[in-house]
């Protein structure tokens, strides 16, 4: 297993975050990045007994057609964040022609593993019966997330249990997008409790459920992560392509943590996360 280091240290774009955030400036570092970003088009419950909501973004315009959509979990390691600071997410794919949607789930203490998995498993079952109401096509729906959110969209798209308890099966998902995520890594120090007994750790682990029944997986991680050992995608890609599922992986040359975030918040930073997202999503389900 690959060990989930989380440290301070983060390269280029992660250095202005991890300085607010030991400040105690993360509201500040969201409004410099939601900057400009237009609020979502409206939000819905979808788990009222949760109280859980998504935001839902529509693409501007008319389209000849139902536009992909895309379910967006954040990061925080699994013990904080907001759909609402992820606006610059929405938009930015939303303006791309992505239906998008950005969705809460229950973070520790509330909440730990494998709850906030169920939360993100009923958010995009929700998405699937209603997104032909917002403009979307349920037949090409992606599930996306950033470090903890990659490993619970990685989860949906490996571990059938999940979508099983609404009827859906991951390869009905036209495809998973994990942004620097953990798909094999060591329980230690401050997520023991958020992932419960050792006995269920490794079904924390998206590698131990690869079996060929998952949807095509992009995978993009800076390949000098301090946070998330990038050997955790390369582990995660080479288990899905030697069970036939199309994989894609992206390594960022000398890029951290947050740089695939930073593609979608100022495309110039990380020129070449938003081009590949868009592509795989544009190619829809092989």
């Amino acid at each position: 297993m690959q060990t989930l280091k989380f440290r301070r240290r983060l390269a280029s774009f992660g250095t202005l975050l991890a300085a607010l955030l030991a400040s105690g400036c993360e509201r500040a570092w969201f409004g410099v990045v939601n900057r400009g970003a237009a609020p979502p088009d409206t939000s819905v419950q979808f788990a009222p007994a949760q109280q859980l909501s998504l935001d839902i973004y529509r693409p501007r315009g008319l389209a000849a057609e139902a536009a992909p959509v895309l379910v967006f979990f954040y990061g925080g390691n699994w013990q904080r964040g907001s759909r609402a600071q992820y606006r610059f997410v929405g938009r930015r794919l939303a303006d791309a022609g992505v239906l998008t949607i950005v969705a809460d789930y229950r973070t520790w203490p509330r909440a730990g593993f494998p709850d906030f998995v169920h939360d993100a498993a009923a958010a995009v079952a929700w998405t699937h019966a209603h997104a032909r109401e917002h403009g979307g096509d349920p037949a090409r729906l992606f599930v996306s997330g950033h470090s903890a959110g990659a490993q619970i969209a990685a989860l949906v798209g490996t571990d059938a249990r999940y979508l099983a308890r609404h009827g859906l099966r991951p390869k009905q998902l036209a495809g998973v997008i994990g942004l620097s995520g953990p798909y094999d890594f060591e329980v230690t120090g401050q997520y023991q409790p958020i992932f419960g007994p050792p006995s269920q750790w490794p079904q924390a682990q998206a590698v131990n459920f690869v079996d060929g029944d998952e949807p095509p997986f992009l995978l993009i991680h800076g390949d000098a992560d301090q946070v998330v050992d990038p050997a955790d995608s390369r582990q995660m890609a080479a288990g899905l392509q030697a069970r036939g599922i199309h994989t894609e992986l992206l390594l960022l040359p000398g890029a951290g943590h947050l740089a695939p975030m930073s593609g979608l918040y100022s495309p110039p930073r990380s020129p070449q996360v938003l081009p590949a997202m868009l592509d795989f999503i544009r190619r829809g389900n092989r």
